[in-house]
């Protein structure tokens, strides 16, 4: 069984707390995963409430991109193997005002505080969870801008962005952190790296922001894949939520939230 308990997203589930940020708590086969860690506190005091003790259960933490609202939040952390892309610790910016985007911790922080592992490469973190590594942009539809730069202005199209890929009874489930890479390219990339075709469910940021062609070529995708249960979250706003809910009656992801697949 695959559990993913929400302990950081854009809105709150009844005493938990919410910011814009994203943490999940991912359990398979008796091994404990965090993937992401929001901007500031409150996934751990999220995972209190669930009675989930993230400094004695979690030994392995998963960086999905390195933003601030998913890794400002490892600055709480310490002694515990962090995995994610070697490109996370760019100097990166919005286009619109040159404000900071990424992670508050340098490189060097990072280090005196966790092991870290760097991979461009998928990894198999246990024998039903995969780390995708560098995600190949290879429709035509996703990743096409950016709204974000390097430091020396030149587009930053995040290639740090990754995801991870759950086997479970010979199906999918793929989490993601903001899909800055696309969705439909990390599911598709997830098959290549699992050798699992089918997807049953797809949880996590979806960086859609409108019902434009991105929003309805992906709609059309996870329909042509038959996939069982969408969960889209965090940084997909809701005018894609509601494109979402229309076609697939998707329920909306809140703090505190524990999904079992």
């Amino acid at each position: 069984m695959l559990t993913v308990s929400i302990l950081t997203d854009n809105t709150a589930r009844g005493q938990f707390l919410a910011e814009h940020g994203l943490s999940y708590l991912v359990e398979i086969n008796n091994e404990k995963i965090l993937f992401d860690a929001g901007h500031s506190d409150v996934f751990l005091k999220n995972a209190e409430k669930l009675k989930v003790d993230i400094e004695n259960e979690i030994k392995t933490v998963v960086l999905s991109h390195g933003h601030w609202d998913h890794g400002n939040g490892l600055k709480y952390l310490k002694n515990k193997t962090l995995i994610t892309h070697p490109d996370s610790f760019s100097k990166r910016y919005r286009k619109t005002d040159h404000t900071i985007v990424g992670l508050e911790l340098t490189k060097n922080e990072i280090e005196k505080q966790f092991t870290l592992m760097e991979s461009r490469d998928s990894l198999q973190l246990t024998g039903n969870l995969f780390f995708l590594g560098e995600i190949p942009r290879n429709n035509d539809f996703e990743s096409q801008s950016t709204s974000f730069e390097f430091a020396n202005g030149s587009d930053d199209f995040i290639p740090d962005d990754s995801a991870l890929a759950t086997i479970v009874n010979n199906e999918l489930v793929v989490i993601t952190g903001c899909s800055h890479s696309g969705i439909c390219n990390i599911c598709e990339h997830a098959k290549k790296v699992t050798g699992v075709d089918k997807i049953k469910a797809v949880i996590g940021g979806f960086h859609l922001k409108e019902q434009d062609k991105q929003s309805l070529k992906t709609v059309e995708y996870f329909k042509k894949s038959k996939v069982e249960k969408l969960l889209p979250s965090h940084c997909t706003a809701l005018p894609a939520l509601a494109l979402f809910h229309s076609s697939f009656t998707t329920e909306q992801v809140k703090t505190g939230m524990v999904f079992r697949f």
